[in-house]
């Protein structure tokens, strides 16, 4: 299975592509979508529709795999990655993708073992379980990664996920 790993964002969307076969992960490709702040909303939105329907189109992934939010401060910017993040499940259901959504302590429990874990032991568990020669950098990509690697291992459970 391929899967399409998601960090929500607006100003840097996470994205990976993670093969799962049996108890095989193998990160295929990762990245970010940056938008610059300059342009307004609605620009900024298409860019990350555009390019995420082109990943979805060349990696043909079956599932998407996306962080839920989590803000406990700025209200304005959680709005804004909110709004942001249905347009990337949108590009996703546009085509033809099963949608799963995961809390940052359930991915953390799924790579580390331990759902309070900081963001460098996830990052060092991702280079590990993916076999990768650094830690992915920034830390959009490693929890795209992250995400997507959960997902993997959640599969046998994965009704459990689908977003309603």
């Amino acid at each position: 299975m391929i899967i399409l790993g998601i960090d929500p964002g607006i100003a840097i969307v996470g994205y990976s592509i993670v093969e799962s076969k049996g108890n095989s992960l193998k990160a295929i490709e990762f990245g970010s979508i940056k938008t610059d702040s300059k342009l307004n909303f609605p620009e900024r939105v298409k860019i990350i529709y555009d390019r995420l329907s082109e990943i979805i189109e060349k990696y043909n992934p079956e599932d998407l795999a996306i962080e839920e939010l989590f803000f406990n401060k700025n209200v304005k910017t959680a709005i804004l990655v909110g709004q942001a993040r249905g347009v990337e499940i949108l590009a996703a259901v546009n085509k033809g993708l099963e949608v799963y959504e995961y809390t940052p302590l359930q991915i953390k429990q799924a790579i580390v073992g331990y759902g309070r874990a900081e963001k460098d032991q996830v990052q060092e568990m991702v280079k590990i379980l993916l076999n990768l020669k650094e830690k992915p950098k920034p830390d959009d990509v490693a929890d795209a990664l992250a995400v997507a690697i959960c997902h993997g291992v959640s599969l046998k459970f994965k009704e459990s996920f689908r977003m309603k």
